[in-house]
């Protein structure tokens, strides 16, 4: 150990008191700062999960009509360039897809498709013996939207084979239901357009999302083709990839290949991303000030540490010690600090992570879960490092250099200020 960790060492043990409070501070700030970011992580994580078993990474959605403006671009030599121009913002759409089977047969070669599922979406009147209550209708191919979504698993009554074995089956979610006041095996009336079909209750499912448990239904598409009057064409192709993350880039190509507008799932729930990111800015802001609170009190320890320590530093001088030197002896005692804090904080993170995760919370609205959701990552961990390191050096700067700027004349004069 050399010697000038030794002195550090030395002078930290001389306010053992003030130093194990700035300590326990950088010790919690670091360990909450960890916590409370794995937690909105883990419900951000949740509903992107929730989303994506439910409506898919990317929906495939209207056709767009004319989307190309040619323009001229003349050059020097007086001759034209060609142009084709999109204008996104003032875009005109066909209502639905045409040819599903076209669309997707184009989208297939995407090195990053998976699987696709065609819809047909309208809205229905459902009426049971005792209540009616108005819906949406989601006409699906049974493997094939399952091979997109999570409804296999969503399912809580019935099951997905007693839907795919009945051509009058439908799948309703478990508000709905509850609001008619039906279950698996019942009968009920659906009206769309100008026409009415009795359907069987094959499955109830819980999405965990509040607005599509209490209004969507699913049933068969050669079923909706026939309840919505919609002989040809879907509403919408649901599509998922392997890559969640490079929804926007694959939206992008496929509204280029297949001229159908292309909504990725991070521009779908923009504002709910928008949300999360906003509350774990406002949750580092807000646990980092014990941190800070912590920073500012070994700010002032070591202040009072070079006050006492003034003759001390000025025998160092005089024994050949130079002003980086005793700079240092003071850095390195925001460095001891701040290493034992930082270790002892990520522990304390993951201990309280842990912990946590098995807390009973029901909850229910946006999605459901019964626990505590947490997703840890190490990201969490070097934010928080960083964010401990940045506070604890700007703490320790203005006193190091004060330490390194004593004269050891003044000092001994005592004129030293």
């Amino acid at each position: 150990m050399s010697p000038t960790i030794r002195i550090a060492i030395r002078f930290l043990l001389a306010k053992k008191r003030s130093m194990l409070m700035s300590l326990t501070g950088i010790v919690f700030g670091v360990g909450f700062f960890i916590s409370t970011q794995a937690q909105l992580s883990g419900y951000q994580e949740l509903f992107i999960e929730t989303i994506l078993g439910t409506d898919g990474a990317i929906r495939i959605e209207d056709r767009i009509q004319d989307p190309n403006v040619f323009v001229a671009a003349s050059t020097k030599k007086n001759t034209s360039t060609n142009f084709f121009i999109t204008d996104k913002n003032n875009r005109r759409f066909v209502e639905g897809i045409e040819h599903p089977d076209s669309v997707i047969e184009a989208i297939s070669e995407l090195e990053n498709f998976e699987a696709a599922s065609p819809v047909i979406k309208g809205s229905i009147q459902l009426q049971s013996p005792l209540r009616k209550d108005n819906g949406q209708i989601y006409g699906i191919m049974v493997d094939e939207h399952i091979a997109v979504s999570a409804l296999e698993d969503q399912i809580q009554l019935g099951s997905i084979e007693d839907f795919r074995g009945s051509p009058t089956g439908i799948i309703m979610g478990h508000k709905m239901a509850a609001r008619l006041d039906v279950t698996v095996g019942d009968s009920i009336i659906i009206r769309a357009v100008d026409q009415q079909q009795r359907y069987r209750i094959a499955a109830i499912f819980e999405t965990g999302v509040s607005d599509i448990d209490k209004t969507r239904v699913f049933m068969h598409l050669s079923a909706a083709r026939s309840l919505l009057k919609k002989p040809n064409g879907v509403s919408f192709i649901q599509v998922s990839i392997y890559d969640r993350d490079r929804a926007i880039v694959d939206a992008e190509v496929i509204e280029r290949v297949t001229k159908h507008f292309s909504a990725p799932w991070q521009e779908r729930e923009k504002s709910w991303m928008q949300l999360f990111k906003t509350l774990q800015v406002s949750a580092a802001i807000t646990v980092s000030t014990i941190i800070i609170i912590s920073g500012l009190g070994m700010f002032s320890t070591l202040f009072m540490i070079v006050m006492d320590k003034t003759r001390e530093i000025a025998i160092l001088r005089s024994m050949g010690y130079t002003r980086n030197d005793i700079s240092n002896i003071f850095l390195w005692q925001g460095v001891i600090v701040l290493i034992c804090g930082t270790i002892l904080g990520c522990g304390i993170g993951y201990l309280i992570t842990f912990a946590i995760s098995y807390l009973p919370m029901p909850l229910s609205g946006i999605f459901a879960t019964e626990y505590f959701v947490v997703n840890s990552t190490a990201w969490h961990y070097v934010q928080a490092v960083i964010a401990a390191i940045i506070i604890v050096m700007i703490a320790c700067f203005a006193p190091s250099r004060k330490a390194g700027k004593l004269v050891p004349g003044d000092v001994i004069r005592g004129t030293a200020a």
